[in-house]
């Protein structure tokens, strides 16, 4: 549109006309696109020059000033996997830096770095001062400890857990929580024939059996009511937030601490909690000693009260000891249950293999007459179970793919060269990726993804030849630890597995709820996100008529 206008000028009239046009919207576009097109440019080169400084494609970028962090936030949601990519695509080890944020480690799933950090210089890695910060919940106990403290504590656990009562101890405790909490809540979902979560259930069941081997009480979770755990859920909260702790800088996690906002608000809420119920049970624990006496006690509580005035166990040392071997019975052997589970459910010719092998204990026991049943229940004896190679090679195969701990923190005391060529300076952190090396093809071959328990086996099993373990090194296999450090509990969790896998595999069939998904949780423990969404239904008597036949005919 144009305008004119008319004036009159003293000088020389004249018509002046002026026209006055809009601005064009595309045209102030055009001029900004000009102005932005160098930044764009620079943006896009720094971004490519960025891209060609990675070894991998799956390699997070590394940015100014935040380093990998912006990658890592952004695969939170399914972090174990992504770091597994990661590893898989940068030859087994990556180092994760967090620019000025101060957070840099060096990631490994490489067997060879593993067996010189565990074992072949395992005084140079300790877990380091700043492990016990980021896990002082734990307080002094062994899981914590370095040096002469942490030697200290595992003789004293070692010499309780190998001997023989101890051992008597946990079998009958395993056998006796199946027989009457696990079997009785199963056989409730199934007639009841509502979806349960197995996940959970398992997690009841072992923190039950933790605190009878513990404390020498039974706090009797799994019932079917599903009484509510104050306990059990303050440790998931610390659990999820010592996962957070290793991602978050520690000024920050530190400062939120101190506010108890965000994610610490939780962990002061469970530390509360955790220290209350510890409190408490030791508290009865005394009085017992002093009112009846508590020397023919079997657990591992009543075996440090005896011993007080020996060894100095104090308070603090009952509640930093207790809360570690509470975590490691509850949540490490629930937990590979869970997944345990969750793999059968997927490879019904594993599970049958499974059936096949109890088949004989169970025709055997009927054809003497001792069936060991509990309202038509059977149950196993730890004994029977001890040469059961195919049951303990599913548990390994298990474990390879879902260790219950995926990562495992150490510190760098001196200068060192790693096997695999990185040099480590005094300082350095190192996180040892347990779960990524499951998964990786040169550990563990090309059908390292698939579920296949005849990999821990030698021998075909036929023409007289019986199939045996394969040993595996600790250092290739790390899901117990290696070197020193190897743990404790191993054979114990062996047995409460054992005892509780064949008595479910016997009795019932699990079936995982289609569409429920099942993936892990944030958290130090591979806890399950979502659950495990099941259903049960009773077996009847089929497997065990078709082994008795076998067997008879």
């Amino acid at each position: 549109m144009a305008y004119v206008s008319l004036t009159n000028s003293s000088v020389a009239p004249c018509l002046r006309v002026e026209l006055s046009l809009p601005r064009r919207p595309h045209m102030d576009l055009f001029l900004l696109f000009v102005e932005l097109f160098p930044v764009l440019c620079f943006l896009t080169l720094y971004y490519r020059h960025l891209q060609s400084k990675k070894t991998s494609p799956l390699e997070p970028t590394e940015w100014p000033l935040v380093g990998h962090l912006p990658g890592l936030v952004a695969n939170i949601h399914h972090f174990h996997d992504w770091a597994t990519g990661v590893l898989a695509g940068a030859g087994s080890n990556f180092e994760a830096r967090g620019g000025r944020t101060g957070l840099r480690y060096f990631i490994t799933s490489d067997p060879s770095n593993v067996r010189h950090i565990f074992t072949s210089n395992f005084s140079n890695y300790p877990k380091g001062d700043e492990f016990a910060v980021i896990f002082d919940v734990l307080g002094g106990g062994i899981f914590n400890a370095d040096g002469e403290s942490w030697r200290r504590q595992r003789v004293k656990a070692q010499m309780l857990m190998s001997g023989p009562r101890f051992r008597s101890f946990t079998a009958r405790c395993s056998r006796d929580k199946v027989e009457k909490s696990l079997l009785p809540f199963l056989a409730h979902a199934a007639d009841e024939g509502t979806p349960c979560d197995l996940h959970d259930a398992f997690l009841r069941l072992t923190f039950d059996m933790t605190c009878n081997l513990v404390f020498g009480v039974d706090p009797g979770c799994l019932a079917t009511s599903l009484p509510v755990v104050p306990f059990a859920r303050a440790m998931d909260d610390a659990l999820e937030t010592l996962f957070l702790r290793h991602i978050i800088p520690m000024p920050c996690w530190k400062l939120m601490s101190w506010l108890e906002i965000g994610p610490e608000k939780k962990m002061a809420m469970a530390r509360r909690t955790i220290d209350g119920f510890v409190s408490a049970t030791v508290a009865q624990r005394r009085g017992d000693k002093l009112k009846h006496g508590i020397s023919d006690s079997d657990d591992m509580l009543s075996s440090f009260i005896c011993h007080d005035e020996d060894d100095g166990n104090d308070d603090v040392f009952l509640r930093d000891t207790t809360v570690n071997l509470l975590l490691a019975g509850r949540d490490t052997t629930g937990a590979a249950l869970s997944w345990f589970f969750y793999l059968i459910s997927k490879n019904p010719r594993v599970e049958q293999k499974l059936l096949d092998e109890l088949a004989p204990v169970v025709a055997s026991r009927k054809k003497k007459g001792d069936l060991m049943t509990c309202n038509d229940k059977v149950t196993f004896d730890v004994s029977e179970l001890g040469n059961m190679v195919y049951l303990h090679a599913a548990l390994c195969e298990c474990l390879r793919l879902y260790p219950s701990v995926p990562f495992e923190h150490k510190a760098v005391v001196a200068d060192d060269v790693l096997p695999s060529g990185k040099e480590m300076k005094a300082g350095d952190k190192v996180l040892v990726f347990s779960y990524s090396m499951g998964r990786m093809p040169g550990v563990w071959g090309k059908d390292c993804m698939e579920f296949r328990p005849e990999r821990w086996l030698v021998g075909d099993g036929e023409g007289g030849t019986k199939q045996k373990l394969r040993y595996e090194p600790s250092y290739k296999f790390i899901s117990f630890n290696a070197g020193p450090r190897t743990c404790l509990g191993k054979e114990m969790a062996f047995v409460q597995m054992k005892v509780v896998a064949a008595a479910v595999l016997w009795n019932f069939a699990v079936e995982l709820v289609p569409g429920h998904v099942v993936e892990p949780k944030l958290s130090i423990i591979l806890h399950m996100k979502n659950g495990l969404a099941v259903t049960v239904r009773r077996r009847r008597d089929a497997p065990e008529s078709r082994a008795s036949s076998r067997l008879l005919g």
